[in-house]
Protein backbone atom coordinates (compact mmCIF):
# COMPACT_ATOMS: atom_id res chain seq x y z
CA UNK A 1 0.00 0.00 0.00
CA UNK A 2 1.43 3.47 -0.51
CA UNK A 3 -0.19 6.60 0.92
CA UNK A 4 0.15 9.79 -0.70
CA UNK A 5 -0.15 13.15 0.93
CA UNK A 6 -0.83 11.54 4.30
CA UNK A 7 -1.40 13.57 7.28
CA UNK A 8 1.41 14.22 10.11
CA UNK A 9 3.63 16.88 11.60
CA UNK A 10 6.19 17.46 9.02
CA UNK A 11 8.75 17.91 11.30
CA UNK A 12 8.27 14.12 12.68
CA UNK A 13 8.28 12.92 8.70
CA UNK A 14 11.55 14.75 8.42
CA UNK A 15 12.96 13.63 11.53
CA UNK A 16 12.40 9.81 10.56
CA UNK A 17 13.74 10.51 7.28
CA UNK A 18 16.98 11.97 8.38
CA UNK A 19 16.23 8.79 10.92
CA UNK A 20 16.54 6.08 7.59
CA UNK A 21 19.45 8.18 6.04
CA UNK A 22 21.84 7.55 8.86
CA UNK A 23 20.32 3.47 8.82
CA UNK A 24 21.25 3.01 5.52
CA UNK A 25 24.81 4.74 6.23
CA UNK A 26 25.41 2.23 9.18
CA UNK A 27 23.99 -1.22 7.17
CA UNK A 28 26.39 -3.58 5.80
CA UNK A 29 23.54 -5.20 4.29
CA UNK A 30 22.63 -4.61 0.76
CA UNK A 31 18.67 -6.70 1.52
CA UNK A 32 18.75 -4.13 4.65
CA UNK A 33 19.99 -0.63 2.53
CA UNK A 34 17.64 -1.31 -0.02
CA UNK A 35 14.56 -2.03 2.02
CA UNK A 36 15.39 1.45 3.44
CA UNK A 37 16.08 3.28 0.43
CA UNK A 38 12.43 2.14 -0.93
CA UNK A 39 10.88 3.68 2.71
CA UNK A 40 13.10 6.77 2.73
CA UNK A 41 11.64 6.86 -1.05
CA UNK A 42 8.17 6.83 0.01
CA UNK A 43 8.30 9.60 2.93
CA UNK A 44 10.23 11.68 1.10
CA UNK A 45 8.92 12.06 -2.49
CA UNK A 46 5.62 11.23 -4.46
CA UNK A 47 4.46 8.56 -6.58
CA UNK A 48 4.35 9.15 -10.39
CA UNK A 49 2.20 6.80 -13.25
CA UNK A 50 4.62 6.46 -16.78
CA UNK A 51 1.97 5.83 -19.43
CA UNK A 52 3.11 3.92 -22.45
CA UNK A 53 1.41 3.68 -26.19
CA UNK A 54 2.38 1.60 -29.26
CA UNK A 55 0.94 0.72 -32.43
CA UNK A 56 1.75 -2.89 -31.65
CA UNK A 57 2.06 -5.07 -28.77
CA UNK A 58 5.49 -5.64 -29.62
CA UNK A 59 6.55 -2.31 -29.61
CA UNK A 60 4.59 -1.77 -26.35
CA UNK A 61 7.07 -4.47 -24.95
CA UNK A 62 9.78 -3.12 -26.46
CA UNK A 63 8.97 0.54 -24.71
CA UNK A 64 8.27 -0.93 -21.29
CA UNK A 65 11.74 -2.82 -21.41
CA UNK A 66 13.03 0.36 -21.99
CA UNK A 67 11.71 2.21 -19.14
CA UNK A 68 12.13 -0.39 -16.51
CA UNK A 69 15.83 -0.11 -17.91
CA UNK A 70 15.80 3.35 -17.24
CA UNK A 71 14.47 3.11 -13.85
CA UNK A 72 17.15 0.77 -13.20
CA UNK A 73 19.66 2.86 -14.30
CA UNK A 74 18.55 6.18 -12.47
CA UNK A 75 17.98 4.06 -9.00
CA UNK A 76 21.46 2.62 -9.22
CA UNK A 77 22.58 6.58 -10.17
CA UNK A 78 20.87 8.02 -7.11
CA UNK A 79 22.96 5.24 -5.13
CA UNK A 80 26.50 5.88 -6.54
CA UNK A 81 26.46 8.77 -8.80
CA UNK A 82 27.02 8.89 -12.69
CA UNK A 83 30.05 8.80 -14.59
CA UNK A 84 30.32 9.93 -18.58
CA UNK A 85 29.53 7.15 -20.49
CA UNK A 86 30.30 5.49 -23.66
CA UNK A 87 33.22 3.83 -21.79
CA UNK A 88 34.83 6.54 -21.54
CA UNK A 89 34.85 6.41 -17.76
CA UNK A 90 37.00 2.84 -18.36
CA UNK A 91 39.37 4.30 -20.16
CA UNK A 92 40.04 7.13 -17.82
CA UNK A 93 40.51 4.53 -15.26
CA UNK A 94 43.38 2.59 -17.29
CA UNK A 95 45.82 5.95 -16.59
CA UNK A 96 46.22 5.19 -12.59
CA UNK A 97 46.30 1.24 -13.50
CA UNK A 98 48.84 1.79 -15.53
CA UNK A 99 50.84 3.12 -12.99
CA UNK A 100 50.03 -0.17 -10.62
CA UNK A 101 51.49 -2.60 -13.60
CA UNK A 102 54.67 -0.97 -13.56
CA UNK A 103 54.76 -2.19 -9.69
CA UNK A 104 53.56 -5.77 -10.47
CA UNK A 105 55.70 -9.00 -11.74
CA UNK A 106 54.97 -12.35 -13.35
CA UNK A 107 51.02 -13.40 -13.24
CA UNK A 108 49.88 -10.53 -11.05
CA UNK A 109 51.40 -8.27 -14.19
CA UNK A 110 49.66 -10.44 -16.50
CA UNK A 111 46.47 -10.18 -15.14
CA UNK A 112 46.98 -6.43 -15.01
CA UNK A 113 48.03 -6.13 -18.57
CA UNK A 114 45.06 -7.89 -19.58
CA UNK A 115 42.28 -5.81 -17.46
CA UNK A 116 44.28 -2.58 -18.88
CA UNK A 117 43.24 -4.26 -22.44
CA UNK A 118 39.92 -5.21 -21.66
CA UNK A 119 39.09 -1.73 -20.31
CA UNK A 120 39.09 -0.04 -23.70
CA UNK A 121 36.67 -2.88 -25.48
CA UNK A 122 33.26 -0.91 -24.44
CA UNK A 123 34.21 2.16 -26.14
CA UNK A 124 36.06 0.52 -29.19
CA UNK A 125 32.76 -1.79 -29.48
CA UNK A 126 30.47 1.14 -29.16
CA UNK A 127 32.55 2.89 -31.99
CA UNK A 128 32.79 -0.08 -34.34
CA UNK A 129 29.02 -0.59 -33.82
CA UNK A 130 28.01 3.02 -34.75
CA UNK A 131 30.36 2.62 -38.19
CA UNK A 132 33.22 4.78 -37.23
CA UNK A 133 36.83 3.21 -36.72
CA UNK A 134 37.27 1.96 -33.23
CA UNK A 135 40.97 1.77 -32.63
CA UNK A 136 41.03 5.38 -33.63
CA UNK A 137 37.91 6.61 -31.47
CA UNK A 138 39.59 5.13 -28.55
CA UNK A 139 42.83 7.09 -28.80
CA UNK A 140 40.91 10.48 -29.65
CA UNK A 141 39.23 9.83 -26.36
CA UNK A 142 42.68 9.10 -24.71
CA UNK A 143 43.54 12.25 -25.65
CA UNK A 144 40.82 14.02 -24.55
CA UNK A 145 40.40 15.02 -20.71
CA UNK A 146 38.04 14.71 -18.47
CA UNK A 147 33.97 14.14 -19.41
CA UNK A 148 35.28 14.43 -23.13
CA UNK A 149 34.07 11.20 -25.16
CA UNK A 150 33.10 9.87 -28.28
CA UNK A 151 28.78 10.61 -28.76
CA UNK A 152 27.65 7.86 -30.82
CA UNK A 153 24.84 8.99 -31.80
CA UNK A 154 25.86 12.27 -33.28
CA UNK A 155 29.71 10.82 -34.58
CA UNK A 156 31.21 13.87 -32.23
CA UNK A 157 33.51 14.28 -29.36
CA UNK A 158 31.73 16.26 -26.54
CA UNK A 159 31.44 16.84 -22.93
CA UNK A 160 29.44 13.74 -22.35
CA UNK A 161 28.07 14.80 -18.94
CA UNK A 162 26.45 18.28 -20.74
CA UNK A 163 25.37 16.03 -23.80
CA UNK A 164 23.61 13.87 -21.23
CA UNK A 165 25.27 10.16 -22.26
CA UNK A 166 25.93 9.02 -18.99
CA UNK A 167 26.51 5.70 -17.01
CA UNK A 168 25.22 5.06 -13.14
CA UNK A 169 28.97 4.35 -11.50
CA UNK A 170 27.39 1.57 -9.80
CA UNK A 171 26.19 -0.19 -13.27
CA UNK A 172 30.33 0.35 -14.67
CA UNK A 173 31.88 -1.02 -11.26
CA UNK A 174 29.44 -3.66 -11.19
CA UNK A 175 29.88 -4.68 -15.05
CA UNK A 176 33.98 -4.23 -14.37
CA UNK A 177 33.85 -6.80 -11.37
CA UNK A 178 31.46 -9.30 -12.54
CA UNK A 179 33.44 -9.55 -15.75
CA UNK A 180 36.72 -10.19 -13.39
CA UNK A 181 34.82 -13.04 -11.19
CA UNK A 182 34.19 -14.78 -14.30
CA UNK A 183 37.09 -14.52 -15.92
CA UNK A 184 38.83 -15.53 -12.58
CA UNK A 185 36.63 -19.03 -12.63
CA UNK A 186 37.21 -19.37 -16.47
CA UNK A 187 41.37 -19.89 -15.18
CA UNK A 188 40.54 -22.35 -12.85
CA UNK A 189 38.86 -24.28 -14.48
CA UNK A 190 40.09 -27.30 -16.24
CA UNK A 191 37.21 -27.63 -19.29
CA UNK A 192 34.51 -25.41 -20.46
CA UNK A 193 31.42 -26.55 -22.82
CA UNK A 194 30.50 -24.33 -25.51
CA UNK A 195 28.28 -24.44 -28.48
CA UNK A 196 30.03 -25.16 -31.80
CA UNK A 197 30.71 -22.07 -34.34
CA UNK A 198 28.36 -22.34 -37.54
CA UNK A 199 30.93 -23.06 -40.29
CA UNK A 200 28.36 -21.30 -42.55
CA UNK A 201 26.49 -24.65 -43.69
CA UNK A 202 23.29 -23.70 -42.47
CA UNK A 203 23.57 -20.61 -44.93
CA UNK A 204 24.68 -22.87 -47.73
CA UNK A 205 22.24 -25.16 -47.86
CA UNK A 206 19.29 -22.58 -47.58
CA UNK A 207 20.64 -20.55 -50.49
CA UNK A 208 21.11 -24.24 -52.44
CA UNK A 209 17.04 -24.66 -51.86
CA UNK A 210 16.56 -21.40 -52.86
CA UNK A 211 18.16 -22.02 -55.64
CA UNK A 212 16.31 -25.33 -56.61
CA UNK A 213 12.88 -23.41 -56.35
CA UNK A 214 11.40 -21.96 -59.74
CA UNK A 215 12.44 -18.53 -60.38
CA UNK A 216 14.71 -17.91 -57.57
CA UNK A 217 18.20 -18.93 -59.13
CA UNK A 218 18.99 -15.59 -59.75
CA UNK A 219 18.25 -14.37 -55.63
CA UNK A 220 22.30 -15.38 -55.19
Amino acid sequence: TTIVEGAGESADVNGRVAQIKREIDDTDSDWDREKLQERLAKLSGGVAVIKVGAATEVELKEKKHRIEDALSATRAAIEEGVVAGGGTALLRARASLNKTIESLEGDEATGARAVYRALEAPARLIADNAGHEGAVIVQQVEAAKGSTGFNAATGEMVDLLKAGVIDPAKVTRAALQNAASIAALLLTTEALIADKPDDGGGAAAAAAAMGGMGGMGGMM
